[in-house]
C-alpha cells in the first residue's frame, strides 16, 4: 500500500505539477489513513469498505483534529482512490459516496494598519540583516505572497522599474502582482547594499538569501516574522500568512473589488477570497450610523 501511495504522489508531482509542500501534505494524510487500516488488520485497499473511511474521519475528530484538516484528509483519500480506479488497481471507489464534513469558514486573523506599520518598522535599517528583513516584510505585505512564494522568488521575477513581480503559486500557476513604492525602495536598498555581500562571489537565482548566500528557508521567514511581531508588541497570534491576510483585508477595506484581490492572491475560487470581507462589517456599521437618517 505504501508503494501505491508513492506511485500516486509521483503522478501528482510529474503530471499534475503540484508543489513539494502539497505533496508532503498528501503523503502525511494518506499515511495516517493507511496506519488506521493497519490497526484494523486491513492488508489491502480493495478490502477496505466505505464505512472504514467514515470511521477514520470520526477517529480523527475524536482526537481533536479540526474539520478543515479532516476535510483535507478526505480529499486526499478520494483523489487517491480515483487514481487507483483509473489505473485499474481496484475496481470500485469506496470513497465516492462519502461526504465531506461541513466546514465553518474560519475568519483569518489580520493585523490592523497600525500593527503592520509597527511590524515593518522593527528591522534595524542600519544593519545588513535589518535591511534584508525589511525588504522581505515589505515585499510580503505589498504583494500578498505566501511565505513559500516569497522564499522561491527569483531575481528575474522582480521588475523594480515597472513595480511588478511575477509569482509562481500553487499548482505552478503564474500571476503578476504590483509592488508599492516602499517595497520597491526596500528591495533596491537590499540589492545595492546587502545581497552582493551575502553572495561572496557566488551566484544565486533567488532574490532573498541567507547569511550563507543560499536561498533563505521558510523557517527563517517565519522566525523573522515572529521575532519582529514580538518586538513590536503585537499580541495577536502570529501565523506565517498573517501579512497575506492583512494585505487582502486592507485592500478590501479601502474599496478594492473582490475579483482583483482574488487575482492578486492567486485564489482559484472567489469564495476563498470572500472570507476576507468579514472585516468590512464593522466599517459598514460605522458608515451606517454616521450617515443613515435613522441610525
Amino acid at each position: 500500500m505504501k508503494e501505491l501511495i508513492e506511485t500516486f504522489l509521483d503522478y501528482l508531482s510529474v503530471e499534475r505539477g503540484l508543489s513539494a509542500n502539497t505533496i508532503f501534505a498528501y503523503r502525511k494524510d494518506l499515511n495516517l489513513y493507511l496506519d488506521y487500516l493497519s490497526e484494523k488488520k486491513i492488508g489491502s485497499l480493495s478490502q477496505a469498505p466505505r464505512n472504514y473511511i467514515t470511521d477514520f474521519m470520526f477517529s480523527q475528530k475524536d482526537k481533536g483534529i479540526c474539520a478543515n484538516s479532516i476535510s483535507r484528509r478526505l480529499a486526499a483519500i478520494k483523489s487517491f482512490y480515483r487514481f487507483l480506479v483509473r489505473e485499474r488497481v481496484i475496481k470500485d471507489d469506496p470513497s465516492s459516496l462519502v461526504d465531506s464534513p461541513k466546514l465553518w469558514k474560519r475568519i483569518p486573523e489580520a493585523l490592523s494598519v497600525n500593527e503592520v506599520d509597527a511590524l515593518l518598522n522593527q528591522p534595524n535599517a542600519r544593519e545588513k540583516q535589518g535591511i534584508r528583513d525589511k525588504a522581505i516584510l515589505e515585499t510580503l505585505y505589498a504583494s500578498g505572497m505566501r511565505v513559500s512564494e516569497g522564499v522561491n522568488l527569483k531575481l528575474k521575477d522582480v521588475n523594480l522599474e515597472v513595480g511588478f513581480l511575477r509569482c509562481i503559486g500553487k499548482g505552478n500557476k503564474e500571476r503578476v502582482v504590483p509592488l508599492g513604492k516602499k517595497a520597491v525602495s526596500s528591495i533596491k536598498k537590499y540589492l545595492d547594499t546587502v545581497r552582493p555581500g551575502l553572495l561572496k562571489d557566488k551566484e544565486s537565482e533567488f532574490l532573498f538569501l541567507s547569511r550563507f548566500g543560499k536561498k533563505i528557508s521558510r523557517q527563517s521567514f517565519w522566525k523573522m516574522i515572529k521575532k519582529y511581531s514580538r518586538e513590536a508588541g503585537i499580541k495577536k497570534p502570529m501565523k506565517p500568512h498573517i501579512l497575506r491576510h492583512s494585505f487582502a483585508t486592507h485592500l478590501l477595506e479601502r474599496g478594492a473589488d473582490l475579483r482583483s484581490v482574488q487575482e492578486m492572491l492567486g485564489h482559484a475560487d472567489i469564495s476563498t477570497t470572500q472570507i476576507y470581507t468579514h472585516i468590512n462589517k464593522d466599517r459598514l456599521k460605522s458608515i451606517h450610523r454616521s450617515f443613515h437618517p435613522r441610525p
